[in-house]
């Protein structure tokens, strides 16, 4: 199951809720946009009045710390949601949304939804899911961020990514569309040269092997087991 699509268990067709096909649906707070790379989506303190769901693409969820240092919040790619923090009383942004790719993202008011949550139960449940599932994700990340060295936080993410975004091919796993190093360092909050490294240790291992394009993992449980060992 990749991030966050949580319908795929809830039998939701998410894509027709957020990317209606009638034209009187689409008028009554619908839309669609592309974004071309590095593109802002939405900035801090701008009005949180919308809903977003991918189609195609990837997007970065961040903020600034007071000391101008970016945080990453959370990598998103094709099919997941983002933006539900209007739904429960969020009035302005406090992080960023940025295009990491050229992206398509459909567009749906929050009022719209909040309509649409009144008339379908099963909607309402996967929101409330989604939610308890990010809440989750997030606690992960700082117990890991309190608790772990900066190798530990490098392979756990590597070992997250494979199990959501990866495709298994016989005993190998393959990530497309890899990060860059620097991404990765936002991510786990250690530097370029950190990740740099750690790759490269995995990679005279044979653990994996990696370029801009791909990571393919020669042995997920063997990569855990490393995670252990640091």
């Amino acid at each position: 199951m990749e991030g966050h699509q949580l319908w795929y268990l809830e039998n939701i067709d998410m894509t027709g809720i957020f990317c209606p096909t009638k034209v009187e649906d689409a008028m009554q707070g619908h839309s669609k946009k592309s974004f071309v790379k590095n593109d802002y989506i939405y900035l801090p303190d701008q009005h949180a009045d919308k809903l977003y769901f991918i189609t195609e693409g990837k997007v970065k969820i961040g903020s600034i710390g007071d000391n101008g240092k970016e945080i990453t919040k959370a990598l998103l790619g094709k099919g997941e949601v983002f933006g539900e923090l209007s739904m429960v009383g969020e009035n302005k942004r406090r992080d960023f949304a940025y295009a990491m790719e050229d992206t398509e993202i459909c567009i749906v008011q929050a009022n719209e939804m909040k309509s649409l949550l009144r008339e379908h139960n099963a909607l309402s449940l996967f929101f409330m899911k989604l939610m308890g599932s990010k809440v989750l994700e997030m606690e992960h990340r700082l117990e890991s961020l309190v608790f772990k060295d900066s190798r530990s936080r490098i392979i756990e993410y590597l070992v997250e990514l494979t199990e959501k975004k990866g495709q298994r091919v016989g005993y190998e796993w393959v990530v497309r569309n890899f990060l860059t190093h620097q991404e990765i360092a936002n991510y786990t909050a250690t530097s370029r040269q950190t990740v740099t490294t750690v790759l490269n240790e995995l990679r005279d291992a044979e653990q994996l092997t990696f370029n801009r394009k791909r990571l393919l993992v020669r042995d997920l449980e063997k990569l855990k087991a490393e995670v252990k060992k640091s």
